[in-house]
């Protein structure tokens, strides 16, 4: 990849994967499955182009608008959008190599892939967004279809975005179809879309609970800190109240809230903190609030995350973004007692935090620190839109139950998947824990890697 312009978060997720097939046995076990990885690596098709709308005062703004569509051996290429400023076409390779292989262990058929803008929503008018939206929906239109591309929301696209680039496509191409996901619930929804990253995060870490404690022990009781304020950190910190565990952190981008005694995040904390979020806001402006009562019982860090000021902690829940816990906090949160980690967000740790994790699991076995990955831990959230696509398929809606029984059901699949393949692929010492990672970046490309070989994609 030399004669390409630096991509250090693509780079980095492919790092990862190469890594981990190499130590294990697959290559010994079946050394064919090694010439897939050159040709995996590399997107099937990139998508770029110029998106200008005119913004409220009349002005003509430009942003740059991408599509990687990565892989789509196990169906169309599925994906969030992202709009936001740090927006390039190293993070979307990244997001998008990332993806693949998620969806691959959800066991439904989507291929991987991402996209997005270096909009910015955050300050801008509703009129102005739609105006983007619709502009940056007139180039995408032409490379998207229910049964081609079936994009997302992700950062910075939420349901009013998705509505706007909705009703553009169908305004473009004159149809109605289940191009896009994590739509409104009167109009090709499903239940359960905004909370299933975050429920099915504690879902997948509840089996890692329980597998690791023999059946004795569940988030009840257990001290969870938690990044971020978003959806997938709202719904997770819900669930972990609901199955009785204590939300002691959340945060944003300016700084986070920790707890100060036993209390923890209660139910309406969170409604609040949805309200603000709703809103573009930050916690800040809830915590200096005059009638607000979190002062009390937390202390806001402003500029910090929360991995270095937990004191005692029991799970950790990166949910907020890419590489944000390091090298140092991830040795701070196994000083401060962390058993079990698993990633809200996509690549939330970096190299460096993730070799700390695995030396402390094989170091200290079952009383280490045991790491759920990302492309495991939060493959709920692409799990529901799965589910949105068959049901528009379908044209039904299903009840929430349902979904959230499919979405726990699909959870609990991606957990023995990653741990029996962890087992086959690597030499387990006794009273060793096995690796999630490694059993996740395995398992995905097993699978990915013999659909494009019965395809023809490598011989």
């Amino acid at each position: 990849m030399s004669n390409l312009a630096p991509e250090p978060e693509f780079q980095q997720a492919y790092n990862e994967l190469v890594s981990t097939l190499e130590s294990s046995k697959l290559f010994q076990v079946s050394p064919e499955l090694k010439a897939c990885l050159p040709i995996v690596s590399i997107p099937e098709r990139v998508i770029q182009f110029r998106v200008t709308w005119e913004d409220d005062k009349g002005v003509m703004q430009v942003n740059r608008g991408y599509r990687v569509q990565f892989n789509s051996a196990l169906g169309p290429y599925k994906g969030g959008l992202r709009f936001h400023p740090t927006v390039n076409l190293s993070i979307l390779k990244f997001l998008g190599f990332e993806q693949i292989f998620k969806n691959a262990l959800t066991g439904l058929n989507m291929g991987g892939g991402k996209g997005g803008s270096d909009f910015d929503p955050k300050g801008k008018s509703d009129n102005e967004i739609r105006r983007f939206c619709y502009a940056f929906m007139r180039e995408l239109s032409k490379h998207i279809g229910q049964f081609t591309d079936v994009p997302a929301g992700d950062i910075g696209v939420g349901g009013r975005e998705v509505g706007y680039m909705f009703g553009a496509y169908k305004a473009y191409r004159n149809q109605w179809e289940g191009v896009i996901t994590g739509k409104g619930g009167s109009w090709g929804g499903s239940l359960i879309r905004p909370e299933a990253t975050g429920y099915g995060l504690v879902y997948y870490v509840a089996h890692m609970i329980s597998y690791a404690s023999g059946g004795k022990e569940s988030f009840a009781g257990k001290r969870v800190a938690i990044s971020g304020s978003g959806n997938v950190a709202q719904y997770a910190a819900l669930k972990v109240i609901e199955l009785g565990g204590k939300v002691i952190s959340l945060s944003d981008s300016k700084g986070a809230l920790v707890a100060t005694g036993e209390e923890g995040f209660s139910e309406a904390d969170i409604e609040l903190i949805a309200n603000i979020k709703l809103e573009r806001g930050y916690l800040t402006q809830l915590y200096t609030a005059e009638d607000s009562t979190l002062p009390a019982r937390f202390k806001y860090l402003e500029g910090e995350r929360p991995w270095s000021h937990l004191g005692k902690v029991d799970v950790v829940l990166p949910s907020a973004t890419q590489n944000e816990v390091s090298e140092q906090e991830a040795k701070d949160l196994i000083a401060a007692g962390a058993k079990f980690l698993a990633e809200g967000s996509n690549m939330g740790s970096t190299q460096e935090a993730i070799d700390v994790y695995e030396a402390d699991r094989v170091a200290r076995k079952a009383e280490g620190l045991w790491y759920g990955p990302a492309k495991a831990a939060n493959c709920g959230g692409v799990a529901v839109s799965g589910l949105e696509m068959a049901q528009n398929s379908q044209r039904v809606n299903w009840t929430s139950e349902a979904v959230d029984k499919e979405l726990a059901g699909i959870m609990e699949r991606c957990f023995w998947n990653c741990l029996n393949t962890a087992k086959e692929y690597y030499d387990i010492a006794e009273g060793e824990l096995p690796s999630l990672v490694a059993g996740a970046n395995i398992a995905g490309y097993i699978k990915v890697a013999r659909a494009m070989h019965d395809h023809g994609d490598w011989w």
